[in-house]
């Protein structure tokens, strides 16, 4: 709201983030484990005395350096390019809170450089002792850097007592600080085993090479095995409605939920399979391509899953996933959304600007999580099965409805453009749900636009014999129909309800069954019939029913209809007929 949308609407912010981010965790994390790694790697060749795994730990080191240092350092500026960009407000929060935490990160970072460069160019030109000194003090500083980060991701999803106190140790040493420690500690050995295997499987000894596979393998399952625990810890610390999402009531964490399971089971078959096998180089090769694929949807799934956890929050409690403070709704519904927020050039609804304010609605509002015909949440599909009343309706609940999604914040009025902004100027609807509906914002338009001159009683028969699509196209040219007449320089909206009201007057219609109505307004959100109707074809009008009594129990992601009998015996009655089931 105070600061202007970088707007890529293919991507979208939340995608870009993602994309982004899991990739720097997936090397950032790494860079904690890898240190370790090279410690106990070095020490084991040096008790071994075996200089063919000592040549293989001064290989690693360089791989180790070149890809946390340079590639993981490049990622880390583009997470804050991208942040910034997409969530200035939410960055801005953490820094400002956590200013001297962010200070004392980078301060160990820059322990790290210095510890890994001497680290490397040292090796063999330095006594042992006192290098394996310096790789200890770059894990230090590098476990140190997790410490730090840990703290401040982890307040974003779990402020705990930081809403009432606002301490930095209370936001800092939040719900999850412990349990999400200990997690990515596991995490990051588990990587420091998995990456082991790339450099371990371009050995030519292949005696070092098996040696050195096994020995990755082991850190890298042991490190996998107790993830688990600790991830489970992490769950069970999670507010009510957090641990609600990662339950399955977010379609998002299902489907990363499905992602990390076959990634963990791949990853420990294919990690076993290498420590208890001696695979041939090639093979070797292979088996390390699947074993970092799935390390890497492991983790992947986890960050997915954490960000997805803070829904409809991008700092849960506190600020919406779309930059609105959560103290501020209350004041904002009363003086307005556009009044408040200093990037938008529409103060103000009117009949005018109708459609451009409800973009920029949109865009403040709604673009954090959906694209505009993108890849990811796709906001034009997501509402083509809405027509104008309902998704009026929707946005006055969405948040009832849809926990994960934030309320709207705004008056009536902006509440009624962005519905016209979904409806009609994405998909390209009448801002209109019937003739009946046409004519009461028509019948206005009518009276103040085209009443001085035509009375109803005189254009009714002049239009009897018309379609509603032909008094449609009249209003785009009517001082070709008579030159007496200006042109009527009005949004297409507003054309559309008055050529709804004209039909009217001759073809009043019969009004939509109830079950339609309801469809449209409680389940068309998420459900076009498109998709529904192959599954529940087969369905009878009694299975319809009692499966509308317990929505939740068929899938955690939906809320359950709490309409009246009633209307659910309506519902089902138009349900059935549409897939085509019982006459």
């Amino acid at each position: 709201m105070n600061y202007p949308i970088w707007y890529v609407p293919t991507f979208g912010g939340g995608l870009l983030i993602a994309l982004v981010a899991i990739v720097h965790v997936f090397v950032s994390h790494f860079a904690v484990g890898g240190g370790l790694y090279l410690v106990m790697a070095e020490r084991k060749a040096l008790h071994e005395q075996n200089s063919s795994i000592l040549d293989f730990v001064k290989k690693h080191t360089k791989f180790f350096l070149l890809l946390t240092m340079v590639f993981g350092g490049l990622t880390g500026v583009a997470i804050w390019f991208v942040i910034s960009l997409i969530h200035p407000a939410a960055t801005s929060l953490l820094i400002h809170t956590f200013v001297f935490g962010w200070a004392a990160e980078w301060v160990f970072f820059l322990v790290e450089i210095v510890a890994l460069f001497i680290y490397f160019y040292t090796f063999g030109r330095m006594d042992d002792r006192t290098h394996q000194t310096i790789g200890w003090i770059y894990f230090g500083a590098a476990w140190m850097s997790l410490f730090l980060i840990n703290g401040i991701i982890d307040f974003m999803l779990t402020p705990g007592s930081w809403l009432t106190n606002h301490d930095f140790w209370s936001g800092f040493f939040n719900p999850t600080f412990w349990p999400s420690l200990f997690f990515r500690s596991f995490m990051s050995f588990m990587l420091a085993g998995c990456y082991g295997f790339l450099t371990a499987t371009f050995l030519d000894d292949e005696q070092a090479r098996h040696k050195m596979i096994r020995y990755s393998g082991r850190w890298a399952l042991v490190s996998l095995v107790l993830s688990v625990p600790a991830g489970w810890w992490y769950i069970s610390a999670l507010p009510d409605k957090a641990r609600s999402l990662v339950g399955g009531a977010s379609p998002t964490i299902a489907r990363a939920a499905t992602v990390a399971a076959f990634s963990l089971a791949a990853l420990a078959a294919v990690v076993i399979t290498m420590i208890l096998l001696n695979p041939k180089k090639a093979r070797t090769r292979v088996l390390t391509v699947i074993v970092m694929i799935a390390a890497m949807g492991y983790m992947g799934a986890f960050e997915w899953t954490r960000e997805a956890a803070r829904r409809p929050y991008v700092i849960n409690e506190v600020m919406y996933s779309n930059g609105i403070l959560q103290k501020d709704v209350e004041r904002i519904n009363q003086e307005g959304f556009l009044k408040n927020a200093k990037w938008v050039q529409n103060k103000e609804v009117t009949q005018v600007n109708q459609l451009e304010a409800g973009r920029e609605l949109f865009l403040h509002q709604c673009f954090a999580c959906h694209t505009v015909g993108g890849f990811n949440n796709d906001i034009v599909v997501r509402t083509k099965n809405m027509s104008y009343g309902a998704m009026q309706k929707y946005l006055a609940t969405i948040h009832e409805k849809r926990y994960f999604m934030p309320p709207f914040v705004g008056n009536e009025a902006e509440m009624k453009a962005l519905a016209a902004y979904l409806t009609a100027g994405l998909n390209k609807k009448p801002l209109t749900d019937d003739a009946a509906t046409a004519g009461d914002r028509g019948k206005k338009l009518f009276e103040d636009n085209c009443a001085a001159c035509h009375g109803v009683e005189v254009l009714k028969p002049e239009v009897a014999d018309w379609s509603k699509e032909k008094i449609r196209t009249a209003l785009d040219k009517l001082p070709t129909l008579n030159p007496a007449m200006p042109d009527y320089n009005a949004p297409a909206a507003d054309k559309d309800a008055i050529a709804g009201y004209l039909h009217s007057l001759n073809n009043p219609g019969t009004a939509k069954e109830p079950g339609a109505t309801l469809f449209e307004d409680n389940c068309a959100p998420c459900h076009g019939f498109d998709v529904l109707r192959p599954k529940v074809s087969s369905w009878s009008k009694t299975k319809i029913r009692t499966a509308l009594d317990k929505l939740s129990a068929l899938n955690p992601a939906m809320p359950d209809y709490t309409g009246s009998a009633t209307e659910k015996d309506a519902l089902a009655d138009y349900m059935v007929k549409q897939a085509g089931g019982e006459k």
